[in-house]
């Protein structure tokens, strides 16, 4: 008789041992943090997709779209910086689909108040399972930041984030990301909240 295996993950150290045990994704760090952003981090899908894989026991990653690498330099809000930097990654790792934002500018794409760092950013993604990065610090220690928590990731719930919730704009945003993603082709086991 085969037991069926069980993975359970409970807090932010299980996350970063998935993530240490991934070369692919320690690369992939190591080559972002290469650049020396300030307030640099690895965030959503690329962390998300690798929990969500984990929980669904999938022996292959999910494709993703892209490598999204934030930073945070109101000093420079060009958006030829982000380019060049991408730039700079591809030349490293050209395999990855690179997608370089500077956190400092994105109030103005996105017609909000500026944010006061990479992680304040992060809080304002559309949904709390996305709401995360991941770095590597000068000791080359891994860390996540999860400012929405990591329980919706790990319960493999859908919801939106607090800032979302608060504007009937956002929240149409929120809906519309949902219809366009389509995750749960992808991941069965989730649970996605449709709040009106």
């Amino acid at each position: 008789m085969v037991k069926e295996r069980t993975v359970v993950i409970m807090n932010k150290d299980q996350i970063i041992s998935l993530i240490k045990e991934d070369q692919w994704m320690m690369d992939i760090l190591r080559t972002a943090k290469s650049l020396n952003l300030p307030d640099w981090w690895i965030c959503a899908g690329f962390v998300r997709s690798k929990v969500w894989d984990t929980l669904h026991y999938y022996s292959e990653r999910t494709k993703l779209p892209d490598i999204d690498v934030i930073y945070f330099n109101p000093e420079n809000l060009s958006e030829v910086e982000e380019k060049k930097f991408e730039r700079m990654l591809a030349y490293r790792m050209p395999s990855i689909p690179w997608s370089v934002k500077n956190q400092a500018r994105m109030h103005m794409k996105n017609k909000t108040f500026p944010f006061a760092s990479s992680v304040d950013a992060i809080s304002k993604f559309p949904e709390t399972a996305t709401a995360l990065g991941v770095k590597l610090d000068e000791q080359n220690n891994l860390i996540v930041a999860a400012p929405c928590g990591i329980r919706d990731l790990i319960q493999l719930e859908v919801k939106p984030t607090p800032f979302f919730i608060e504007d009937k704009e956002r929240m149409k945003i929120y809906q519309e990301r949902l219809i366009k993603k389509n995750w749960k082709s992808t991941w069965s086991k989730l649970t996605v909240f449709h709040i009106n």
